[in-house]
């Protein structure tokens, strides 16, 4: 742990130790003011570090940091004394004094919260994301109805599960909850156009693979995001498939092979789909299709197709097995005409190859007569020559050279101004060009590219000299006893170092998070009712909550992001514990205020004894909680590491 991380680790729990202070020194002042006598005041629990009294008041710092305490007189049964018989004891008080004293921790925990985010509101707000409060759709896991009903990435979402979606927190927060379906409602976008069209479902869930904790899903796996280059300050390595693309600092990259897209899962998906991109004359007319890339050995072909494409392959000087060698499912003549269409030995292969484009405006079947004048860009004399560039992975790539993408956008405009940024006229000027002999290579703020070839990560990483990484990681797994999850690990990895990638750096684009600090204590509340409701309804496990350890580790990271993120995370936790505070539950702040309010409303006091055992099995249980909670925060931490 380096210095910084142990400095803001210091901050968190001093910041963590501050919010209780105040909490007790709420507390403490009221119960002065309504002339109880205060014992001891602690900041910190477990034993005194220093101690001292003054005005009676036995003040200390203790070696725990994660609380404090005020003791009041009366709060305890003293020499088989009745609390209400202790002289200027808590229960000695009126019910309404008891009250202001057992509300007033909470208030000034609240009051406290609301400053902050005053503060925040002040000062212009917080630098976020834009993939954190967008309500755009990034990526749809193919193999879900949500996708066969047509919804994709670029789509919005209004409401899930009957609630105003903010963001994509709002799925991860219905993830957890232990619901067999989740209700979606929002529009499908037209890119080309920007024409909406409502939709309605409701569907089952399903549990999502490599999840730590059996998140679920109806198939929303990412939310939208920009994928604006950022060159981390440094030179293009030769080695990286962007070198000689002409791509430039803070380029979004728009457009891929025939697909606007979404989000990092997105493009990384278009990049790995074994696809080309075909500028073909029909008639009079040229237009644009994205055809699947397959293997021979996938197409059923006769004796006498095979033959031919072996010609061909011997033509261009192609080595390597025939079987193994790219090719479209289409017959062609010498030329590049289509003369009929090629069917895949496996029905299903078939189904999938064209179907994997989740939105391509350019996914056109080729007819009988077409002639395919360019691939991937690039004019072609033959067929022999089609053959040949087939084998090479090549992708196209239309980018945005916008410096207003670099200006932070108010969080409530950034979905508008993402659909205003498309510049669809200048896009479809650029891609109705590709291939053609006076082609558009700009137009607007948008550049096509040259065109790429995508590498495998593990030869970008043996090229970035990143290899001993990857033999530690492999060792690591061949440590696992369980063969089972040996084997899913080391097809992970090898997923992973045979996914093709563009070698660039990517980020979002910001955006300014600033509402006003009664709209924060509203989304506050919200979240902290819903997380309640849901923990005592059975619908959300204990085991998804933070406790002391996972807190400071929030608020370490509100430090590590800047003074602003950190003053959001202490106004967030101080609401939270001036809310959670007020629940009436016997040994809360809350259960206190329900003692007074029903010796009030009845003239009945409750005995000592009776409010121990109210009390103490709270407490218990309190305790546990605690210790479960806490066991949890303990795992996730280890859990990274082992």
């Amino acid at each position: 742990m380096g210095f910084e991380s142990i400095f803001t680790l210091l901050l968190a729990i001093l910041g963590l130790g501050f919010l209780v202070f105040i909490h007790e020194l709420g507390h403490f002042w009221m119960a002065r003011r309504t002339g109880m006598k205060v014992e001891a005041f602690s900041v910190g629990f477990g034993r005194p570090i220093i101690s001292w009294i003054k005005n009676g008041v036995r003040w200390q710092i203790s070696w725990i940091p994660f609380g404090g305490f005020v003791k009041i007189a009366g709060m305890q049964r003293e020499d088989d004394k009745e609390p209400h018989d202790v002289k200027d004891g808590f229960y000695s008080k009126s019910a309404w004094q008891r009250i202001q004293v057992s509300f007033m921790g909470p208030a000034v925990n609240i009051v406290f919260g609301l400053l902050l985010f005053g503060i925040l509101w002040i000062s212009g707000g917080r630098e976020k994301q834009f993939q954190e409060f967008t309500h755009r759709i990034g990526w749809i896991d193919p193999q879900t109805a949500l996708y066969e009903k047509g919804v994709r990435p670029g789509d919005l979402i209004e409401s899930y599960d009957g609630r105003t979606f903010s963001g994509f927190k709002d799925l991860m927060i219905a993830g957890i909850m232990k619901n067999s379906q989740n209700r979606v409602q929002g529009y499908k976008v037209e890119p080309l156009t920007g024409k909406k069209t409502n939709f309605d479902y409701t569907l089952n869930n399903y549990a999502l693979q490599q999840s730590q904790h059996n998140e679920r899903s109806i198939g929303i796996l990412s939310p939208a995001s920009y994928l604006i280059y950022d060159d981390l300050g440094k030179p293009v390595p030769p080695e990286s498939p962007i070198a000689n693309s002409g791509i430039q600092n803070h380029d979004r990259i728009l457009w891929l092979d025939g697909e606007i897209l979404y989000s990092r899962p997105h493009l990384t998906h278009a990049v790995n789909e074994s696809s080309t991109f075909l500028t073909v004359q029909r008639g009079e007319t040229i237009f644009h299709s994205k055809v699947p890339r397959i293997h021979l050995d996938e197409l059923s072909m006769t004796r006498t197709q095979k033959e031919e494409l072996d010609d061909w392959q011997h033509e261009e000087n192609l080595s390597g097995r025939f079987e193994n060698l790219y090719f479209i499912p289409y017959l062609l003549s010498h030329s590049g005409k289509v003369e009929g269409r090629l069917d895949f030995i496996d029905e299903a292969d078939q189904k999938k190859a064209f179907e994997t484009c989740q939105r391509c405006a350019y996914f056109n079947p080729l007819q009988k007569g077409d002639r395919i004048v360019a691939i991937d860009g690039k004019t072609i004399s033959s067929s022999y020559d089609l053959l040949n560039q087939l084998q090479q992975r090549r992708v196209l790539m239309i980018v945005q050279r916008d410096a207003s993408l670099q200006t932070p956008v108010s969080w409530s405009k950034a979905d508008a101004d993402f659909g205003k940024l498309l510049e669809t006229k200048d896009l479809e000027k650029i891609v109705s060009s590709i291939g053609l002999e006076h082609s558009t290579k700009e137009s607007g703020h948008l550049l096509l590219l040259n065109s790429i070839e995508p590498k495998p990560h593990k030869e970008i990483s043996v090229a970035l000299g990143q290899q001993e990484q990857i033999d530690a990681a492999l060792k690591k797994i061949e440590e696992i006893a369980d063969p089972q999850v040996k084997e899913e690990a080391l097809e992970q990895i090898a997923t992973h170092q045979n996914q093709l990638i563009l070698g660039a750096s990517l980020s979002d684009r910001p955006v300014i998070y600033n509402p006003s600090p009664l709209e924060q204590f509203g989304v506050v509340l919200k979240e902290t009712w819903r997380t309640l409701s849901s923990l005592f309804s059975g619908n959300l496990s204990p085991k998804y909550m933070s406790g002391p350890v996972g807190i400071v580790q929030a608020v370490q990271y509100g430090w590590s992001q800047g003074v602003k993120e950190a003053i959001f995370w202490m106004g967030f936790i101080s609401l939270n514990l001036g809310i959670v505070n007020l629940l009436p539950i016997p040994v809360l702040d809350g259960g206190h205020i329900v003692f007074s309010l029903y010796e009030a409303a009845t003239r009945r006091r409750i005995s000592g004894k009776t409010m121990e055992r109210l009390v103490f099995p709270f407490f218990g249980l309190l305790i546990a909680f605690f210790i479960y909670i806490t066991y949890q925060d303990l795992s996730r931490i280890f859990s990274r590491f082992f």
